[in-house]
């Protein structure tokens, strides 16, 4: 399995993306990545006893800044390492791209290329994974299309039906759609519509409808349907919110740690470790770019090595499986639903 990872994404590259990369290797046999990006600096955080073969190096002489406009910097960037790892996919080079970059970017660059889409498939979308009781749901879209359709939603859930199937195990995920009420009359043209797209599929039994956000929790609906604006503003809110409740348990627990008996403190603090795992996005990478071939993992900029080690994991399971074989096949088998 050979992936593309764009050694100059993100808050902090090269140097944690390398090293999340030599990880990767060291677990995974298989896995072969391919590191785009300016040879001298990946050379220089790779080190003399790195295993060249597995880690092979494609240069590029340009990088798209996180404040860039992506598709001017694109047009005007030909050499970027974003462009690379899409022709290295493009090419059958490699069979997965990921990258902590400019996330306008990596989507814009896919879109370029409408080949890249897999048959029958209107929009890709960014999933993202979200805790709940029953496990981790997921959200899309969460920024690839900020103008979505109603097809474009209803192909989200379909797609982010059988990624949970295939990647988190989830038999039969039930799909719901966020919205402002749980009464079917709420919500917007764009959310009315897809309601009405899913009554009248052959997914009905597999839809529950409007769900409010502060369900999502509940993990009823293990995979959420939203567009771009809506989903990347959830995402962006949650871990806002993850990071002030901890940082603020971390200081009530600094603060009464003198007072509690014996070894009390420090098992609250292991406990509460355990549980902000469950929050973080560096268990799973990044979010899916669904609905291209191959596939692709978008990491947030300030992805550490452990982020990008798991990210070149789920891509290449991604690749591996059936997973873009299903998706084809359940949308060819929907009827023509087109809005746009």
């Amino acid at each position: 399995m050979r992936v593309a990872l764009d050694a100059m994404g993100g808050d902090h590259a090269p140097g944690p993306i390398v090293a999340g990369a030599r990880q990767a290797v060291e677990d995974s046999p298989e896995l072969t990545v391919v590191l785009v990006g300016d040879q001298a600096r990946i050379e220089a955080e790779l080190g003399p006893d790195a295993p060249r073969d597995r880690l092979p190096i494609v240069h590029a002489s340009q990088c798209i800044g996180m404040d860039e406009k992506p598709v001017e910097a694109l047009r005007k960037k030909r050499d970027n390492s974003i462009s690379r790892c899409w022709g290295l996919m493009a090419s059958g080079d490699v069979n997965a791209v990921v990258s902590a970059g400019h996330t306008g970017a990596m989507v814009a660059s896919a879109l370029f290329n409408a080949k890249m889409f897999l048959p029958g498939v209107r929009r890709p979308g960014i999933a993202a994974f979200y805790p709940s009781h029953q496990g981790p749901i997921v959200i899309i879209d969460v920024g690839a299309n900020m103008n979505a359709k109603a097809e474009d939603l209803y192909q989200y859930g379909i797609m982010g039906a059988i990624y949970a199937e295939e990647i988190l195990g989830v038999t039969e995920p039930k799909i719901g759609l966020l919205n402002v009420g749980a009464e079917e009359e709420k919500g917007t043209d764009l959310t009315r519509g897809t309601r009405d797209l899913y009554q009248s599929s052959t997914w009905a039994g597999r839809f529950l409808g409007n769900v409010e956000g502060r369900d999502l929790h509940e993990g009823h609906a293990r995979v959420i349907i939203c567009d771009g604006f809506v989903g990347n503003v959830l995402l962006k809110s949650g871990e806002g919110a993850v990071e002030f409740l901890f940082a603020t348990l971390k200081q009530e627990l600094a603060r009464l740690m003198p007072d509690l008996p014996g070894d009390a403190g420090p098992k609250m603090a292991t406990a509460l470790k355990g549980l902000k795992a469950r929050f973080e996005y560096e268990e799973f990478g990044g979010g899916p770019l669904l609905g291209i071939k191959g596939a692709c993992i978008i990491c947030h900029g300030s992805s550490g090595s452990r982020a990008i080690r798991n990210a070149l994991k789920i891509a290449g399971t991604m690749a591996s499986e059936r997973l873009s074989a299903r998706i084809v096949e359940h949308l060819a088998a929907l009827p023509s639903a087109r809005s746009d």
